[in-house]
């Protein structure tokens, strides 16, 4: 007889990690902080294509198309002698949705590029901060505040 595992799937998520500060970083390693900083990649994950795609969008003089995404990280990566892994279309296109998903990319006609065309410091303090990192929090408090509700004993 087996048993029926239920699993908790969260409404909303968000990973935040302190690292030293970035002065000293090149272009790509501060890209890659910056996503590792986000939860948007693992500490020690050798498949950090994301890096590259939000390296890329971030270059770009224009909003690109996932087909145009695909063609510029696998050019980055190929000058930057990086291997050329995960760069497969559906791969490309998962983590373009990864990066809307956090409000850092939009999507306008088919095409990519930083939310709004603004700093990605207005986009973090709106919609990250104020708004999704907020309301996690808020919900968060909820539960302690049931749980100080039901288990706090006052002698």
């Amino acid at each position: 007889m087996s048993k029926l595992i239920a699993v908790d799937t969260p409404l909303a998520e968000i990973t935040l990690r302190k690292y030293e500060k970035p002065d000293a970083l090149k272009d790509r390693d501060l890209v890659r902080k910056l996503c590792l900083s986000i939860g948007l990649l693992q500490p020690g994950d050798s498949r950090d294509v994301i890096v590259d795609i939000l390296y890329v969008i971030l270059k770009a003089k224009e909003p690109l198309s996932s087909i145009d995404v695909e063609r510029e990280v696998i050019d980055f990566r190929r000058i930057n002698k990086l291997p050329l892994q995960g760069i497969a279309s559906s791969n490309i296109r998962r983590q373009l949705l990864r990066l809307r998903d956090l409000f850092i990319v939009e999507k306008v006609k088919n095409v990519y590029r930083i939310t709004e065309n603004s700093a990605l410091i207005e986009t973090f303090n709106e919609k990250i901060e104020k708004y999704y990192l907020s309301s996690i929090v808020e919900r968060v408090k909820e539960y302690v505040q049931e749980v100080d509700t039901r288990f706090l004993h006052k002698d």
